[in-house]
């Protein structure tokens, strides 16, 4: 099965998160992973562009019931009418996680991929050095590459009996 990452971050951020987005898009599908992402504006829809342009597949989790509501670098839509519980959705689809900027609906995102045990890279995004968090599940980045090279290697390696909600997916070759 191929690799998927789950990118979360604000709908409004600045135009360098945009820029970021956009280059992480574009590097996961040079590696042949997928994203998934929430599927509408701001962080999600540059992710999905950069993806999108280099001939990746994107996969956005609506919180809409509307497939229409999907920005439209989307490949594939799942509107789930739940609002923003589909965040949970979001996070749990992705082997890993990256962060980039993002507001209080990012904040829980990075919340549920940290208690589902899955690994979270922040580009840019919130500074949790003080909550006590292992540091190996909530890294702090600093570029694009290093975000989907350490994401792309932590999906690669194996769940443990500790990570539960965590499978093990080699990347399609």
């Amino acid at each position: 099965m191929r690799t998927l990452v789950a990118v979360i971050g604000g709908e409004t951020p600045p135009a360098e998160a945009m820029v970021l987005a956009d280059e992480v898009g574009r590097r996961l599908a040079e590696a042949g992973a997928a994203v998934v992402c929430g599927g509408l504006g701001g962080v999600m829809e540059a992710v999905c562009r950069g993806a999108h342009r280099a001939g990746g597949l994107t996969i956005g989790i609506l919180p809409t019931g509307r497939r229409s509501d999907a920005n439209s670098d989307v490949d594939v839509a799942i509107p789930t009418g739940l609002g923003v519980a589909r965040n949970v959705l979001v996070v749990m689809a992705g082997h890993a996680v990256i962060a980039i900027d993002g507001s209080f609906g990012t904040l829980t995102e990075i919340a549920h991929a940290l208690e589902l045990r899955k690994p979270v890279f922040a580009l840019g995004s919130w500074d949790l050095d003080s909550a006590d968090i292992d540091p190996e599940r909530y890294v702090r980045v600093k570029t694009p590459e290093e975000a989907v090279r350490l994401a792309l290697e932590a999906a690669e390696r194996p769940a443990t009996s500790q990570d539960p909600f965590r499978e093990h997916r080699g990347r399609e070759g």
